[in-house]
């Protein structure tokens, strides 16, 4: 397209004037290029697009992230903010399938399914049916697929000699590099069955204090040595030093050939196969290892933890947790079909048009970091950003309410074809208390009536009306909906908390939450023995509930009971550097399942799980040896009538005890526009990004309709200084043509 647009300027000789002329000829000079920019944006990108022109066009998605991401090595990272990233990386033995619901396990690195052989106590094995008191052990059988091949990486590179190019690592490729894409030299190689033994040896290592470790030397015969022999090793050679852990011993995992390896769980452990799909159990090469341990690697950020090194569909290109992140196609990915199988609600919403065809579809995957829903909002709606949640502060905006309750999108949003997607999370928000505070932990009956009557008072239902604007559930125990253990209706209310009253669960009153707040020492909310007010304090991010609304609202639930709240804001990094070391009071936290399991919820809750004494995911620190006895009985056994009800005194314990205020289940709302397809809700899978599709023409078309700059206040701006100048210039000439007619009579 190609468009001439000339400015008629004026031209003055003499300075005065002519300096007030050049100056309105030069404001005339932008305005003209603006208003010449604002035509040309028709052909090209729009103004306010924040990415670079080099990107228009391109097969990018473009998301946000709010907390930074603190660990990327797939033994530590534990963080739904860092699954974001590392499950598009790694490629574990199993995968979820991505649109079968019920949740259905498939191979992912591994060529099938593990084969599973039980044992009894004398050796023999044991038919498939055998009861879980007889099995003595399990084997898992892995077959790993041939041919796989990890991603481009320095760890690999060979020099012309075929030794390796970076180890030991040369000082001038070293000074020279701040990422890992500075390294010039790059190289890759098979995954084999040796790489995911590495692995799993480095859930033992002391120096990386995995959460899963304390979990895993339970069932994984030998981890619990295998941790002390590295311990012992690690004192001997030096803070510094690289422990090679192929020179130690893992009993309970061998390798039988270059493509198979088995695992020996003692006892039965069926939730292992779930465990498989996590990058715990991801495939970590020796090569990485070594090439990451050198001395000056860790000074610049040059880590598995900063930079991860898997075989999965994408890569980590660009890390800047402040600011962007940028995960870009594995050129070595083996490649994957998208899935054909879906039920009637998915091929009806058009999942399956892409079945069969290669994935991943999608170049590249930009994150940036929003820190304010705001910003995020609206560079959503203008389509800078393809999907986006839904917070309150935006919620009417974008969905209507229909008079029996019945969700639909507003007519804003269905003008711009933005679609609503929502979904039941499996997850549970809580407030935990730290069972090792003295004030709020231990298990004195002072302490427990004081962590019921906040629990009373606390009033979930109305937080879920102004702040989730009714999008979810009050929890009465830790498993969600959706998941095995979950009973509605009466059977699963909480007693300490609710009375069942026609037909409906409503929560105590607070003359209840006063009654047990006097019977715990704090009568009026003051020391029956020092008559000092009692303080409670919260631990929060800023990010997450750490809202000034949020903590103004919480501060009135506990003004109910005449209690005073402090809350210690923080971000997330720094929040859980107070959970491990137990410095934390009450504190907010959430749980996405890891698997569609309720062991997966009450370990949240397991002794041997605690946070300050084993790292573990135990972050309230609670321990009760009843709870913990059926938790092990419960865990190993199939879904059942008998499962189900020791699941139920598993949860009056709990709600006895009183280790969290329960909190709610949420549902999920996301908007999306239309040109992003094969987006499909579901907190278990995480490796997503290699499914979903971008028509990028039609974004780049709808980018510019929405992004087309108004010019007329430009041009408005323009006529105005001209008609200011106007007069001035009139005198001006009259001026001259009176001083030219003076001067020639004179001359004559």
């Amino acid at each position: 397209m190609r468009l001439v647009l000339r400015c008629h300027l004026l031209r003055c000789p003499l300075a005065g004037v002519s300096a007030v002329i050049d100056t309105v000829r030069r404001g005339v000079s932008i305005m003209c290029a603006a208003v010449l920019c604002g035509v040309l944006s028709g052909c090209g990108n729009a103004w306010n697009d924040p990415y670079p022109a080099a990107e228009s066009g391109q097969n990018i998605l473009y998301s946000a992230f709010v907390n930074r991401p603190k660990h990327f090595d797939p033994v530590q990272s534990y963080s739904e903010d860092e699954a974001t990233f590392l499950y598009q990386i790694y490629e574990p033995p199993l995968q979820y399938h991505y649109l079968q619901r019920p949740y259905a396990l498939i191979p992912g690195a591994a060529a099938q399914m593990p084969v599973l052989y039980r044992y009894g106590k004398d050796g023999v094995l044991l038919p498939d049916g055998a009861a879980a008191a007889d099995v003595a052990h399990t084997v898992y059988e892995i077959r790993v697929r041939p041919g796989v091949r990890y991603q481009p990486h320095p760890a690999f590179a060979k020099d012309a000699s075929g030794r390796p190019a970076y180890v030991p690592m040369p000082a001038a490729a070293l000074e020279v590099a701040t990422a890992i894409p500075d390294f010039p030299l790059v190289g890759s190689r098979e995954l084999i069955a040796e790489d995911f033994v590495y692995q799993l040896k480095r859930l033992a290592h002391p120096r990386l204090h995995s959460p899963i470790f304390e979990l895993m030397r339970g069932y994984i015969r030998g981890l619990s040595g295998l941790h002390e022999a590295l311990a012992a090793a690690a004192e001997k050679a030096g803070p510094d030093a690289w422990l090679d852990l192929d020179e130690f011993v893992l009993d309970g995992v061998e390798v039988v050939d270059r493509y198979t390896y088995r695992i020996r769980v003692e006892g039965t452990y069926p939730q292992l196969s779930y465990w498989m799909t996590m990058p715990f159990f991801a495939p970590v090469p020796r090569e990485v290892d070594r090439f990451y341990a050198q001395p000056g690697m860790a000074e610049k950020n040059l880590t598995l933890d900063w930079w991860p090194v898997g075989t999965g569909p994408y890569m980590l290109v660009e890390n800047d947790p402040n600011a962007r992140m940028v995960l870009a196609r594995n050129p070595n990915y083996r490649g994957e079909t998208y899935p054909c199988e879906a039920g009637d609600d998915d091929v009806a919403a058009g999942m399956v048009a892409d079945c069969g065809k290669a994935i991943p579809f999608i170049d590249r995957a930009v994150f940036s970091r929003e820190k304010e829903g705001i910003p995020y909002w609206n560079k959503f709606l203008q389509g800078y950003y393809d999907a986006s949640g839904l917070s309150s502060d935006n919620f009417d905006q974008a969905v209507q309410m229909g008079g029996e309750g019945e969700v639909g999108l507003s007519d804003e949003m269905r003008a711009q074809g933005i679609e609503l997607i929502t979904s039941v999370s499996p997850t549970v928000m809580y407030l935990g208390f730290n069972m090792l505070d003295p004030v709020v932990g231990g298990t004195s009956e002072a302490a427990r009536k004081l962590r019921l009557a906040l629990s009373i008072a606390i009033d979930e239902e109305e937080f879920i009306s102004v702040f989730l604007n009714g999008r979810g559930s009050p929890a009465m125990h830790p498993v969600p909906p959706g998941i095995f253990g979950h009973e509605p209706g009466e059977a699963g209310i909480n007693p300490m908390v609710y009375d069942w009253i026609n037909g409906a669960p409503v929560r105590k009153s607070v003359d209840v939450a006063r009654k047990l707040l006097a019977e715990a020492g704090y009568p009026g909310g003051r020391d029956v023995n020092t008559g000092a007010p009692l303080v409670i304090h919260l631990d929060t991010t800023s990010s997450g509930m750490g809202q000034k609304s949020y903590v103004n609202w919480l501060t009135k639930q506990l003004r109910k009971i005449d209690l005073q709240l402090v809350v210690r804001d923080s971000d997330w990094n720094r929040l859980q550097d107070k959970l491990r070391k137990g410095n934390a009071q009450m504190f907010f936290l959430g749980w996405n399942a890891d698997y569609p399991d309720p062991e997966n919820f009450y370990f949240l809750l397991y002794g041997p799980q605690g946070r300050v004494a084993t790292q573990g995911e135990n972050a309230s620190n609670y321990q009760n040896a009843e709870f913990d006895r059926l938790f092990e009985a419960m865990k190993v056994m199939s879904n059942g009538p008998e499962r189900l009800s020791i699941i139920r005194k598993m949860n009056r314990i709990l709600q006895h005890d009183a280790p969290w205020i329960w909190g709610f289940h949420q549902k999920a709302f996301v908007l999306q526009h239309g040109w992003l397809k094969n987006r499909k809700p579901g907190a278990i899978v995480r490796n997503t990004l290699k499914y979903q599709r971008i028509d990028t023409v039609q974004r780049s078309e709808k980018r510019l309709a929405w992004n087309r700059p108004v010019i007329w206040p430009l041009g408005l701006m323009a006529g105005l200084l001209v008609l200011m100048i106007w007069p001035m210039v009139r005198r001006y000439r009259q001026h001259e043509r009176q001083t030219v007619r003076v001067a020639d009579a004179a001359e004559g």
